[in-house]
């Protein structure tokens, strides 16, 4: 049921990364620490891991295969899910989406190697149990380091939030306490005007020139 549900919560999505302001340099450092120590653990974790002898232990056969398959998730875990997630907060160190994606993803880390730990301090040798409690420590300082950074993320989104939305209410009071522009449009069109038709000269010569010829007597034939 542990393994069932640690493979459930390790397949989720990555969440889309938006491009955001640059980072503060304190902020940058905090986290390359945090991802520092957390490498640590997991290699000392898959060390360890590596080293149980669970076919020795002192438990029935169904305890056995129980364990094993916890072990077995854990190293799948440790080996490409969480480089995964590491690489991807590295990418973008304050998103808080991807921040709490590892922060889930030790959770269910710590529980199911708690399972583990309480299985080699039942049935296995004493340095299995104390190896593996060492490595629980350190991924439960883990967890606690990115719980920290997570609540201080969410605090200052919020901030930002509250800043933005005083600046949007402060823009719009201002835009509706001017009065609003009259724009006037002109969309009568002008009164086409008639083209004036030339006339030739020789029309208005023959126009203007009376006929002044006056019509012939007929000579009268001699008898």
């Amino acid at each position: 049921m542990l393994s069932f549900a640690f493979a459930v919560c390790v397949a989720q999505p990555a969440p889309s990364q938006v491009p955001g302001p640059p980072v503060p340099y304190a902020s940058v450092n905090q986290l390359n620490s945090l991802l520092s120590q957390l490498e640590q653990a997991s290699q000392a974790a898959q060390a360890d891991l590596a080293k149980l002898r669970i076919e020795k232990w002192k438990v029935d056969s169904a305890g056995k295969r129980q364990a094993q398959a916890n072990v077995e998730s854990l190293e799948r875990n440790l080996q490409t899910a969480l480089p995964e997630i590491i690489t991807e907060l590295r990418n973008s160190p304050e998103n808080l989406a991807a921040t709490f994606k590892l922060y889930r993803n030790l959770d269910a880390l710590y529980d199911v190697f708690g399972s583990v730990v309480e299985s080699a301090g039942a049935f296995g040798s004493k340095d299995e149990f104390q190896a593996l409690e060492n490595d629980l420590n350190s991924l439960e300082r883990a967890r606690r380091g990115f719980a920290d950074r997570m609540d201080t993320l969410a605090t200052s989104k919020e901030g930002e939030l509250a800043r933005l939305r005083t600046a949007l209410q402060n823009a719009q009071a201002a835009a509706a306490s001017q009065p609003p522009k009259k724009v006037v449009v002109d969309d009568t069109e002008p009164p086409k005007k008639t083209p004036k038709k030339k006339s030739t000269g020789k029309a208005n010569s023959s126009a203007q020139t009376p006929n002044t010829q006056t019509p012939s007597t007929p000579v009268p034939k001699p008898q």
